[in-house]
């Protein structure tokens, strides 16, 4: 199975969840630590793609310069979005934010944001984006996006042995991310002991089953979906046309991020583009290998956004609850609404 096919399985399998959600059991354990951690693992684990070696240093300050500055634009657009009565400017940035679309929506709740909105709009954003690079390559760039010929049959270690590790690295990185109070610990405490271990080179042979990595994407937007009602349906549905403008318009301002890129490593204006599209790291990949483009280069790039965006996130929760009183107030209510809604419907 290709890349392009993997990013289009698990976008299927986020919108199908949604529309099955009215059929599934009102209890479902989708925010506990194993679900966060299984995708804190396999985002760890996209470090693999980094190659310092075929960088030079400019090319690292650059990259992280783009990193950085799509953050920016990103809580810019959040905010925009924020504007809208429906939602609040914490969840607006939560749902613009342009890395790990799974992960996101995962801690969105626990940090104080709407998942069911967050989940919307993250999974518009990587539909749109994906779906419009094939386009962009051949009439922007003239080139083709081909699909990834073949995967190079690495070794990996039996599923069993992967299946226990995976485990000990969440169940360590949870307590270990509590004990040390970090933020979005489940997440976050899995992906960054699982990114020490990789660059160690202690992981080697270590991969996520696919079937494991997309049935925890699938519990995270299922859980998102039951808490939908008419009231928040109406709410999303008034934001659709704010949050497609924005996606839009940030997928401009990165493309623009990715010519200047371009221009400072001296790579094609295609690498560039790849290497700083906010959207379907899968996609991007095979993309990449189809093109004949830079492969380390744009996977570098991919990697490190996504990994600064996922770790920046808490950051950028605390800072509009901090700045925008309104937001907490807000969140407070809908999720002291959507509590009695779920405990209605257990009873």
């Amino acid at each position: 199975m290709t890349t392009i096919e993997l990013a289009a399985v698990a976008l299927f399998c986020g919108l199908l969840a949604w529309s099955l959600a009215r059929f599934a059991p009102r209890a479902v354990p989708a925010s506990t630590l194993a679900v966060q951690g299984v995708l804190g693992v396999a985002t760890g684990l996209l470090v693999r793609e980094i190659s310092p070696s075929a960088l030079a240093g400019s090319d690292w300050v650059a990259i992280l310069a783009v990193a950085v500055a799509t953050l920016a634009v990103c809580i810019a657009a959040g905010a925009l979005l924020g504007i809208h009565r429906d939602i609040s400017p914490l969840t607006g940035a939560l749902s613009l934010v342009a890395g790990g679309s799974s992960g996101v929506v995962s801690i969105a709740r626990e940090l104080g944001g709407d998942d069911r909105v967050v989940a919307a709009v993250q999974y518009l954003r990587v539909a749109l984006i994906t779906a419009a690079m094939p386009f962009v390559i051949a009439v922007v760039y003239g080139g083709t996006a081909a699909e990834d010929p073949s995967a190079d049959a690495a070794s990996t270690l039996p599923l069993i042995v992967s299946l226990a590790l995976i485990a000990v690295i969440v169940v360590i990185g949870a307590l270990g991310g509590k004990a040390v109070r970090l933020p979005c610990a489940g997440l976050l405490g899995p992906m960054a002991i699982t990114i020490t271990l990789e660059f160690n080179g202690l992981l080697v042979g270590l991969d996520v089953p696919m079937t494991l990595t997309q049935a925890a994407a699938l519990l995270i937007v299922w859980q998102s979906a039951l808490g939908l009602n008419r009231e928040s349906i109406r709410a999303i549905r008034r934001i659709l046309p704010s949050a497609l403008a924005l996606i839009v318009v940030l997928n401009l301002v990165v493309a623009a991020f990715g010519v200047v890129l371009a221009n400072a490593t001296g790579l094609s204006q295609l690498d560039g583009y790849l290497a700083t599209s906010p959207g379907g790291i899968y996609a991007v990949l095979g993309t990449t290998i189809g093109t004949e483009s830079n492969v380390a280069f744009v996977m570098t790039s991919q990697v490190i956004r996504v990994v600064v965006m996922l770790f920046a996130a808490p950051l950028v929760a605390k800072m509009f609850l901090r700045f925008t009183p309104r937001s907490a107030e807000v969140v407070a209510a809908s999720d002291s609404r959507q509590r009695r809604e779920m405990a209605n419907l257990q009873r």
